[in-house]
């Protein structure tokens, strides 16, 4: 296995899981649990919360855990010997604890039978001792009433590696972290220097350059509950789609902490011209009355999205009411190579020409570069299935991703590049 990669995806149990996972605890003592196996396979029978780690079409990693109203027990975690070092237990508490708080689980316990490799990987999950015992705990950020709110709000936790996992685009994260998410996480350090913890953003930038996953990534990174709002669906509500927006903010003042996130903005919030009585001034007046109030609560922050910074009511974008506007534009060359890297690097192949598709993609958004990547792969593994059997290095080869590049329609133009830069001078505030 040394210089292997290993590649693993992360599922929730099945029932046709059970003897192989029966098996893997069989064989992993050093993993030892206070629950017997015994009680382990009565837990899964009875529908408890499990995922399983599977490479190859085999069961390598495995956690399972009880509920008993607000609080749940990680009965036992299980990493197949072979693939040990590589990650699998993190991912399999991430998706777990996934699970488990979007179902209104507070808090999270850990008893380990023995100090062993589990603890020190618990500490960096965020988990902490307690004395006397080698009993873990961690507390999440929703209440059961909550967790309720956050449900019929469409909403929930994202896993936690949301930030690490976005790749590239070093100089907006950049900004993004220090004049955002630091000030968020450490509250009382930036009050002590003077500075103001943001409550409203706006990130503006041409389609698919990734402004919805940075919104997701900063909840992820702050651990906060993430809604987003759809003002397409609202329209649907018999009472109108202002009204809508009004009951859904009031719903979402029941959360202590939340990143509320609204796309394409400017469809409730463009600039108002003509009658001064149009459903579009009611619906842009309503979202302009609710931001001051939600900007009353420090733990809150409001991210709205828009593809047409320009096409915004200029009452809408005032200081007051956004604390930065902020670019995310197409990712540079640099930015480029992160992310081809993270997609080539889920093949086993390693001779892909990096620098190649970095120059060949230039201009590329994120979602181009995905979508290019998406088809080269696809490709490779269609090509392998046809011959019946894999011929050299399994993946894309530089070819297939070249010709993937070469029939993969931009989404910005030249003149979107060119407007883009024009509403950074006009519009950006950093």
């Amino acid at each position: 296995m040394e210089g292997a990669k290993m590649t693993f995806i992360v599922r929730n149990y099945q029932d046709s899981d059970l003897e192989p996972v029966v098996h893997l605890w069989e064989v992993t003592p050093g993993m030892a649990s206070v629950y017997s196996i015994a009680e382990c396979i009565m837990s899964l029978r009875a529908g408890s919360p499990a995922v399983v780690a599977v490479h190859q079409d085999k069961v390598v990693g495995a956690a399972v855990a009880s509920v008993t109203d607000a609080r749940a027990w990680v009965m036992r975690v299980a990493v197949d010997p072979d693939h040990r070092g590589e990650g699998v237990p993190s991912s399999l508490l991430t998706h777990l604890e996934d699970r488990l708080v979007n179902a209104g689980v507070a808090t999270i316990s850990y008893l380990l039978a023995q100090e062993e490799q589990m603890a020190e990987g618990l500490s960096r999950a965020g988990y902490t001792r307690h004395e006397a015992a080698a009993y873990w705990e961690k507390r999440e950020a929703l209440t059961p009433g909550e967790a309720l709110t956050l449900n019929a709000l469409g909403g929930r936790v994202l896993t936690r590696d949301l930030w690490q996992r976005l790749a590239g685009m070093h100089d907006e994260k950049d900004i993004i972290d220090k004049r955002v998410v630091m000030p968020l996480s450490n509250p009382e350090r930036a009050s002590a220097h003077g500075v103001m913890a943001p409550h409203a953003i706006v990130l503006f930038g041409p389609p698919g350059t990734g402004k919805t996953t940075f919104a997701r990534a900063i909840a992820s990174r702050l651990s906060w509950p993430f809604v987003e709002i759809f003002p397409s669906r609202l329209t649907t509500e018999a009472t109108g789609l202002a009204q809508a927006l009004h009951d859904t903010f009031a719903l979402v003042d029941n959360l202590e902490k939340v990143l509320v996130f609204i796309d394409e903005v400017e469809e409730i919030a463009s600039a108002r011209e003509g009658v001064s009585k149009s459903p579009a001034h009611g619906v842009t007046n309503e979202l302009l009355k609710i931001i001051p109030a939600f900007r009353q609560r420090d733990t809150r922050l409001l991210v709205c999205a828009t593809n047409s910074v320009r096409s915004l009511d200029q009452a809408f974008m005032r200081p007051g009411r956004f604390d930065y506007v902020i670019p995310i534009g197409p990712p540079d060359a640099y930015a480029r190579a992160a992310i081809w890297t993270s997609f080539v690097s889920r093949s086993s192949r390693a001779d892909v020409d990096i620098e190649a598709l970095v120059e060949a993609s230039e201009h590329f958004t994120p979602a181009d570069i995905e979508f290019a990547s998406r088809s080269a792969a696809q490709a490779s593994f269609e090509r392998e299935m046809a011959s019946g059997e894999a011929a050299g290095p399994v993946g894309a080869a530089t070819g297939d991703y070249l010709l993937a590049i070469s029939l993969t329609r931009r989404t910005v133009s030249d003149l979107d590049i060119t407007r883009f830069d024009e509403d950074i001078a006009l519009f950006g505030r950093l």
